[in-house]
């Protein structure tokens, strides 16, 4: 499926081939009914059970779960309706609420444009599938062109694929799995019903590349690309379809089977509405409602899958939903009336480690010894006779006895027990801390500590401090978040008001963010950069808490619904001390600091309109010796270096390029992850080519055309040098701080010529010449023009 958009520079064509897998239903137990009475549960060899359906309505629980048994040919199970005949679903698991879906062949579709969107709901209409986070991945099969998966503005996978000989794209990579020649592929860790893709021609790889190449881009069951279909290599033969185009190869290529791994719910927001009570012992958090209209069952209990992670991604809140488990001790299906039903373990005991009696509970079983007999019933032969079987008056009246007597000591044993499970529990909670503590990379705080004590009475701060500061995380004390974690706003015991982050999901990934910016911000301090008041350490995400900052982020000052927003010299000032900031990490420090993710986002301005840079989850070190470091990309895209992208190779000309884009957001408050021209450019390009043709008033903000004047230019031209492709074309942040701190000096100056021409008559009874005129006759002897006086005071070091 391909929707495209024309783009001049970009040359691609786009093939997005889909399917789903799901686990075979759990267990070997025959499941009673598995559908609506009178309805048909089966289509060739695929069970189709109830929320899933053919035929009439009442056989499926809502439209987005209808299937129909294409019966032309060998009976073949389809989604939705069947007329596009796209999907064969193959397998439905209920217990992991996944679908395996095929999808026959690949389609190759010639374009002129680099952008295209893929959506389940494209086909079916309102649907409660997303392709499944982790069993899914991105192939791109083609050559000198780089493709990027995206949802909702951010990037969930991509990759680039490189052809350094004419000859090298026709071999491919003979079977092995892709490796950047030829063809890529990268795993999807974000579930999506929808995504944007976009292709980017590589400038280097042109001379290489065939007159109109074909570029194949397919979402599949991860491991699909390395296994074999019909004997051949997957691989081998989406190269060959790439490279062949007679009708012979297209019908060989149709028997080509793609997988697929979606995951489904029933919808959020069928249920999300009414009550906030939860059902009665049950684990989750669904709505009562929403538990009593989808698990039908008695024996069954509600999950909530917004909050469920599974060991997967996180799944955003407009993907969750809802769905339905039998208890321990039962099977069937939890979606109909008493569909759950209990599991007969007396008739498997031995298979359940029980040799004695056994005795039915409910969703459970109890085994003892025969009676006469006493002993282990869990081994064969374990129970055995019992040696005196007199139960007459008088061994009756010992037993009686020695009860009474035992009263005493059964006492002090069930006090004594209780004081050891106390003791136990402090025991566990202390190893828990202990854990954490390790986890989270106490050592760093420890290292802290043995040089400066101070830093430990700062720094570390209990749990039960933090949630009396925020009365217990009450969402009335929730300043923002997004999907990595929320603010919540707290005062603490010295009467600080402070701003603590807490993550929302438990990822290895996210708590090495938070200890990284521990490490970093801990051991910094700029007035332009936020300060970290301390951070704790005893829950297994570390909690941090920053200086409160209360005048919102540079975003929302920028891009209001008000005609004017702030001023063209607050603005220059706050891109200064943004440049002063970034330049302290990349050269003030011992170690330098790539800050990665600088946006408008990510910088908090307080009640005098001072910028505070923000958000160390993502920065990381250099040292000095070294001229950057090879890692996994991370930031925003619209902000990102692409040349950081295509390489992986971080350096400190990534943050000028981070700068120079947050300098074109200012000069046209347009946000660069939407912006569009007419003739599909984005922002960057667009402010490039408006520069250079002299018709940049046409985006810039017209409050900055109104106040800026020719300052405008100048900021300009150094936002254009900040954004060029090659890295080492880009000026340093010391010498753009040097260029915008010149700026200001000379906008000051400016001002008070301003002033002194109201008093220049005061003057004109002397023979002495003015301030003003002093300034222009030493301005007459300059050889350069405003705009080449700036760039060259950037290039100079002070």
């Amino acid at each position: 499926m391909a929707l495209a958009r024309s783009w001049p520079s970009i040359i691609g064509v786009l093939v997005l081939l889909v399917s789903v897998p799901a686990v075979a239903a759990a267990g070997n137990l025959a499941m009673p009914r598995i559908g609506m009475p009178g309805c048909n549960t089966t289509c060739g060899n695929v069970s189709v059970p109830y929320p899933f359906g053919m035929g009439p309505s009442r056989c499926y629980y809502s439209p987005g779960f209808k299937l129909t048994c294409d019966q032309h040919g060998p009976p073949r199970l389809l989604l939705g309706d069947g007329r596009s005949g796209k999907f064969e679903v193959v397998e439905i698991c209920l217990k992991n609420t996944t679908m395996r879906v095929v999808s026959h062949g690949p389609h190759s579709v010639n374009m002129s444009g680099g952008s295209g969107m893929w959506s389940l709901g494209d086909t079916l209409g309102s649907v409660p599938y997303f392709v499944k986070p982790n069993h899914n991945e991105f192939i791109l099969v083609g050559c000198g062109v780089q493709a990027t998966l995206q949802r909702n503005g951010s990037l969930v996978s991509g990759c680039a694929s490189f052809c350094p000989h004419p000859y090298m794209y026709a071999i491919g990579p003979v079977g092995s799995p892709c490796t950047n020649i030829g063809c890529c592929e990268m795993p999807i860790f974000t579930g999506s019903a929808s995504y944007v893709v976009e292709l980017n021609q590589l400038d280097d790889q042109r001379q290489s590349l065939p007159a109109e190449p074909n570029i194949l881009v397919i979402i599949a069951e991860l491991g699909w690309l390395g296994s074999t279909s019909s004997g051949a290599d997957n691989i081998l033969v989406l190269l060959q379809f790439n490279l062949d185009n007679d009708v012979a190869s297209r019908r060989r290529d149709d028997h080509l089977r793609v997988p697929v791994i979606l995951q489904w719910t029933v919808a959020h927001d069928v249920y999300a509405a009414a009550a906030n009570h939860t059902v009665a012992g049950s684990s989750s958090s669904c709505p009562e409602d929403a538990a009593r209209s989808i698990c039908k069952s008695t024996n069954t209990k509600c999950i909530d899958e917004t909050s469920s992670t599974n060991g997967d991604s996180f799944i955003s809140p407009e993907l969750g939903g809802y769905s339905c488990q039998c208890k321990k001790g039962y099977q069937g299906n939890p979606y109909l009336t008493a569909g759950c039903q209990d599991i007969k373990e007396c008739d498997r005991k031995e298979k359940n480690g029980c040799f004695g009696d056994c005795e039915e509970l409910p969703g459970s079983f109890r085994c003892r010894c025969p009676k006469g007999t006493h002993g282990n019933y869990n081994v064969s032969g374990g129970c055995v006779k019992t040696a005196d079987t007199n139960t007459g008056h008088p061994r009756l009246a010992l037993i009686i006895g020695l009860s009474v007597a035992s009263g005493p000591c059964i006492l002090i044993l069930v006090l004594g027990a209780l004081l050891l499970t106390r003791e136990l529990k402090q025991r566990k909670a202390k190893s828990l801390r202990r854990k954490f503590f390790t986890q989270n990379r106490g050592q760093l705080l420890k290292q802290l500590v043995s040089h400066r004590a101070d830093i430990a009475e700062r720094m570390l701060i209990s749990l039960v401090e933090l949630e009396k500061a925020t009365n217990n995380f009450d969402l009335a004390r929730r300043l923002g978040g997004g999907g990595h974690g929320t603010v919540y706003k707290g005062i603490m015991s010295d009467l600080h008001v402070v701003a603590i982050k807490k993550s929302n999901i438990v990822v290895r990934r996210e708590i090495d963010e938070f200890i990284n910016e521990v490490a970093i911000l801990s051991q910094i301090n700029h007035r332009n950069i936020v300060k970290l008041r301390g951070c704790c350490l005893e829950t297994e995400v570390p909690l941090l808490a920053y200086e409160f900052i209360s005048n919102g982020t540079l975003s929302d000052h920028l891009h209001t619904e008000e005609t004017k927003s702030l001023t063209w010299k607050e603005r220059l000032r706050i891109a200064s001390e943004i440049c002063k900031a970034l330049a302290y990490l990349h050269s003030a420090i011992s170690v330098p600091i790539i800050h990665r993710d600088i946006k408008p986002s990510n910088v908090l301005l307080d009640d005098s309109l001072t910028a505070k840079v923000s958000d160390f989850g993502a920065s990381r070190y250099i040292p000095v010796d070294q001229n950057g470091t090879t890692t996994a990309v991370q930031g925003t895209i619209g902000y990102l270096d692409p040349m950081y992208y295509y390489t992986r190779r971080l350096t400190e000309t990534s943050d000028v390029y981070s700068f120079g884009v947050l300098l074109v957001e200012l000069l046209t408050r347009r946000k660069p992850s939407l912006y569009r021209s007419l003739e599909g450019d984005g922002l960057v390009m667009q402010f490039v080519t408006s520069l250079a043709e002299g018709n940049l008033d046409e985006l810039l903000d017209p409050q900055v055309v109104e106040e800026g004047g020719s300052t405008v230019k100048v900021v300009a031209t150094l936002a254009v040098s900040c954004v060029k492709l090659k890295a080492e074309e880009r000026p340093t942040m010391r010498q753009v701080e040097m260029a915008l701190e010149a700026l200001q000096g000379q906008m000051d100056f400016s001002l008070g010529v301003l002033i002194e021409e109201t008093d220049r008559e005061k003057y004109t009874s002397t023979n002495y010449p003015s301030t003003s005129q002093r300034a222009k006759q030493s301005e007459a002897s300059r050889c350069h023009s405003q705009e080449e006086e700036f760039l060259l005071s950037a290039r100079c070091p002070r």
